[in-house]
């Protein structure tokens, strides 16, 4: 058999934060960078007398079984984050396919909160094996290579098929589907995936006052953690820090957000601030991982509060919760003044907790523990060059990513 060409590309995590949307129903989107390949032959398509033993068998068809997707084969088959990785797929064309230059896509998803996180789209073969040219009955090989993420934490499942300009070939079973012409193809579960993060959340000796400037000596019994990028765990372009208390009727947060440039043009309750500069937290009581609270302020004191029973359950419906939330900002500058330099922005929230979803008890005892997650978007400059923060990494684009949430430990 004569040299197989890898091509190799990174598989980088796509995307911004979503706030309100769910992945893209499309067949391909943005190609990531690849590695030069040598160019194609047409009508050199590379085929196999028998395939190798799989690490994941398939069987799906596609287009009243022209197609079948036999297996592939992943080396290693449970891969380190930024570990590079090599794919093999196997496929058979056992009628003649249905006309049109129909192309490979390979979708790359987050199997806990089904968010694509990149795709590996890609000619068959170096373009070689168009899939109008398969001899029928022959095995097809084609060989490609990736990157995994460098901080990913979880299992990746990818998914296969084929599109052109009016959608996507036909998969025969459902059950080999996920319902958008899609095949379902190997799961890649990282193996270095490490315990996430805890918050110790003091008991507070007394109420701070809610007026945004954070110098009530009871916050120095809170713990100060500050944010990383959302996206990967790295770290940001501006500082961001947190600290959180309780008592019997309400938990507190504070944040401090270092911004040369404190703005936003909402003044209305329950405004999508999230599109703008914005500090939220996300409280999950009966850490169910379904049932969650969001609560958000803006520089302009600006609240924002939902419940969702679901992830992303009806936003209408999940935005006529009343959390009953006091909360305050400081800004340290001139705010919505881009002609100066402010220093940071700090907000306050009060947060009862008897209004709050699916609470395991009306009053948390020490050592109870909720998931949660801490979060701050930031326009780096007004409008754009968006930058996500949080407090446990979530390595999707989205907030919403609930198995990505944090440990509340109340201390």
């Amino acid at each position: 058999m004569r040299p197989i060409a890898l091509s190799c590309v990174v598989l980088m995590l796509a995307g911004c934060r979503d706030e309100q949307a769910g992945p893209k129903n499309r067949a391909a989107q943005q190609r990531p960078p690849q590695a030069p390949a040598p160019a194609a032959v047409p009508g050199q398509v590379r085929t196999v007398d028998a395939a190798p033993a799989f690490t994941f068998t398939s069987g799906s068809t596609w287009a009243d079984g022209a197609v079948t997707y036999l297996g592939s084969v992943i080396e290693p088959a449970k891969p380190q984050a930024g570990q590079p990785v090599q794919l093999r797929h196997y496929f058979r064309a056992d009628k003649p396919v249905p006309a049109g230059p129909w192309r490979f896509f390979l979708h790359v998803m987050d199997e806990a909160t089904k968010q694509q996180v990149g795709n590996l789209d890609h000619e068959l073969q170096q373009g070689a094996a168009p899939l109008g040219s398969w001899p029928q009955g022959k095995i097809i090989e084609d060989v490609h290579g990736f990157q995994m993420p460098p901080n990913f934490n979880g299992v990746l499942r990818l998914y296969v098929g084929f599109w052109n300009d009016a959608g996507r070939l036909p998969v025969d079973t459902s059950a080999q589907s996920d319902g958008q012409g899609r095949v379902l193809g190997p799961k890649l579960e990282v193996g270095n995936v490490q315990p996430l993060p805890e918050y110790a959340m003091a008991r507070a000796t007394k109420a701070p006052v809610i007026d945004g400037k954070l110098d009530d000596a009871v916050w120095a019994s809170a713990k100060e953690v500050a944010l990383t990028r959302s996206f990967d765990g790295g770290p940001v372009s501006r500082k961001t820090t947190f600290r959180m208390l309780w008592d019997d009727e309400n938990i507190y947060v504070a944040f401090r957000a270092e911004d040369p440039d404190v703005w936003g043009s909402l003044k209305n309750k329950d405004d999508p601030i999230y599109n703008e500069d914005v500090v939220e937290v996300f409280l999950d009581a009966d850490a169910d991982g379904r049932t969650y609270n969001e609560l958000q302020v803006s520089p302009h004191n600006v609240n924002f509060d939902a419940s969702f029973t679901a992830r992303r359950s009806d936003l209408a419906e999940a935005m006529k919760w009343e959390s009953g939330m006091k909360t305050a900002v400081f800004v340290k500058g001139t705010l919505d003044d881009d002609g100066d330099t402010d220093e940071y922005w700090s907000a306050e929230m009060q947060i009862p907790i008897a209004k709050l979803n699916a609470l395991p008890k009306p009053v948390p005892q020490k050592g109870d523990r909720w998931r949660f997650n801490a979060y701050r978007l930031e326009h780096i400059a007004r409008g754009s060059n968006i930058e996500g923060q949080s407090f446990s990494p979530l390595f999707v684009g989205d907030f919403h990513a609930l198995p990505r949430f944090g440990w509340l430990v109340f201390e």
